[in-house]
């Protein structure tokens, strides 16, 4: 009885390669379809000789000596747009919402994640595996991760990167970009590119589209070879062709800025929440305004907050800014109330309560216009 390779102990059933059809056809060199690959490879009948080919085709690329182009097999590419295999490692709510706009462009999506989405991913068209070894063997050509931030660590140590190819592409969407960057140049071998994004829009800021919104991104390494460029621009062509202002920024300018505009929105959301504001018959518009950035804000997990104030260095300043501002203006106005109240204690002047009775001044000086009348 032949005993099985090791190397398909680990394969998902769409992404393993054929085996030789007979003892009698493996002796010859014949070929076998890579399917995951779209290319003809060797296959051998020892199974020495037919792990190290295998071994082969996991390290070579499609963007090694290829057009920069992923074609489904049997299929060839049309004249819009490069086709990618794109793995999003965390498909919750960030994570499908972005593969309906890969699955619709037609793109192949590959989903990971700790809890079982896999109805979800069938439902959008894309493929789920629990296993990470599994998806590593389905040979993304780009992995994208969509994992919370305070998880980001975790779940980078826990993917098998020896077993992707050599240079894959990975990027990520998490909300603070030089977390992620330092984690990718940890973790990741020198080969890889990484790309580091921020869709500056979530499923409810993005429901009708994404045309006009920002999308932040950083080439923080990309190979010096026109089949890498080409990937890479391929991924961020994603985001150009549903419309989205392509804005390119350096990791640490784009924390900087997101102190400013993520974290106080966020934080002057939740306070509001916290005092249980609700609709009244007499809303102003400013008053409706601050009530959608309630649900705005508090529609997101308080992990996303946690995250936006733990890794990013920006944050400590900000709140500190904040509230001394608060500060600043709690002095100005109980200043000018203690100004009026010195006024009436030592100065005379009229008191607040202008219903009680009139100050000497006052009826002497409405006396005196009542005699100057004719």
């Amino acid at each position: 009885m032949a005993i099985p390779s090791p190397a398909r102990l680990h394969q998902p059933l769409t992404c393993r390669r054929p085996a030789a059809r007979s003892s009698l056809q493996s002796a010859d060199r014949s070929t076998a379809a890579c399917r995951w690959q779209g290319r003809l490879l060797p296959v051998a009948a020892a199974p020495l000789r037919l792990r190290a080919v295998r071994a082969a085709a996991a390290a070579r690329q499609p963007f090694d000596n290829g057009s920069g182009v992923i074609e489904a097999e049997g299929e060839e590419e049309d004249d819009e747009h490069p086709r990618l295999k794109i793995a999003i490692v965390g498909f919750g709510n960030f994570g499908q919402f972005l593969a309906r706009t890969l699955v619709r462009q037609g793109h192949t999506v590959l989903a990971h994640s700790r809890s079982d989405h896999s109805a979800a991913a069938a439902d959008l068209g894309a493929s789920f595996y629990s296993d990470p070894h599994d998806l590593c063997e389905c040979q993304p050509d780009v992995v994208l991760l969509a994992t919370s931030i305070l998880s980001t660590e975790a779940v980078l140590r826990s993917l098998p990167v020896h077993r992707f190819r050599r240079n894959t592409l990975f990027a990520d969407v998490l909300s603070v970009k030089e977390f992620p960057r330092k984690q990718f140049l940890s973790h990741l071998p020198e080969d890889f590119d990484i790309i580091c994004t921020h869709p500056m829009f979530g499923p409810e800021s993005a429901r009708d589209g994404w045309a006009g919104l920002p999308f932040v991104f950083d080439r923080v390494r990309v190979g010096d070879c026109p089949a890498r460029r080409a990937r890479a621009e391929a991924f961020l062509g994603v985001f150009a062709r549903e419309g989205c202002r392509m804005v390119e920024m350096p990791c640490a300018e784009h924390d900087a800025h997101a102190a400013e505009t993520q974290l106080v929105a966020h934080t002057v959301g939740r306070m509001l929440a916290t005092l249980g504001l609700r609709p009244t018959p007499i809303d102003t518009k400013g008053y409706e305004t601050l009530l959608r950035l309630v649900d705005n804000t508090c529609s997101d997990s308080f992990d996303l907050y946690n995250g936006l104030f733990m890794y990013n260095k920006n944050s400590t300043e900000l709140l500190h800014r904040l509230e001394a501002a608060l500060d600043t203006v709690k002095r100005r106005l109980f200043h000018n109330l203690h100004d009026v109240l010195r006024k009436q204690l030592f100065e005379g002047s009229p008191p607040l309560n202008r219903d009680g009775p009139p100050s000497p001044d006052s009826s002497s000086t409405a006396e005196s216009l009542s005699n100057d009348r004719p």
